[in-house]
């Protein structure tokens, strides 16, 4: 059922979806949808926090790497940057708009950035305890970094070809040099 829903908002945004479409989407009548989400605030907040451990899990297999902390930090950051291979921009756009009025799933995209954050600043910490590189407040840096490419993502998203993509990753690329101590080319140099 999350999955259906996470498709019907996808396709009709989490304002227009209705529990008669995430029903008509599995075949099976809304009254079974509401037994198992009494609401569809529920069934969106439930819908969310399916997709954010997704892409959580993402998140930890890219960082649990057997390699140095720059290698695992710049792949997460590349996956994530909305010229990777992450997908769903558009889905998360639509869940930050609605949880500005709704508090579960406010609680969920609270959540998810929040361990996002945390994941980032802890492979920071460790490439810095490693000298792999330097950054004085490894969550300082995750911040900015996410900040970054969360509003790179809302413009990529909602204005097409208002950034390229090449410029996009330039600007990913110099912000992770800069929040690591590091020149640029120091990100794409085998490890030393």
């Amino acid at each position: 059922m999350l999955r259906a829903a996470i498709g019907q908002i996808e396709a009709r945004g989490v304002a227009a979806v209705r529990i008669a479409d995430v029903a008509a989407a599995l075949g099976v009548s809304n009254a079974l949808v509401l037994y198992h989400f009494s609401t569809k605030e529920k069934l969106v907040a439930e819908a969310f926090a399916f997709a954010a451990e997704d892409d959580l899990a993402r998140l930890r297999k890219l960082l649990g790497r057997r390699t140095s902390a720059l290698r695992r930090l710049r792949a997460a950051v590349r996956w994530y940057a909305p010229t990777g291979q992450a997908k769903g921009w558009r889905l998360w756009i639509e869940g930050w708009a609605v949880a500005l009025r709704e508090p579960g799933l406010r609680e969920v995209t609270q959540h998810l950035d929040r361990q996002w954050k945390a994941a980032l600043a802890e492979v920071i910490a460790e490439g810095v305890a490693a000298g792999e590189f330097h950054c004085p407040d490894a969550m300082d840096a995750a911040l900015r970094l996410t900040a970054l490419l969360d509003g790179l993502a809302v413009q990529m998203t909602a204005y097409p070809g208002a950034v390229s993509r090449a410029r996009t990753r330039a600007w990913v690329d110099e912000a992770l040099a800069r929040e690591l101590g590091l020149d640029r080319e120091a990100l794409t140099s085998p490890p030393g």
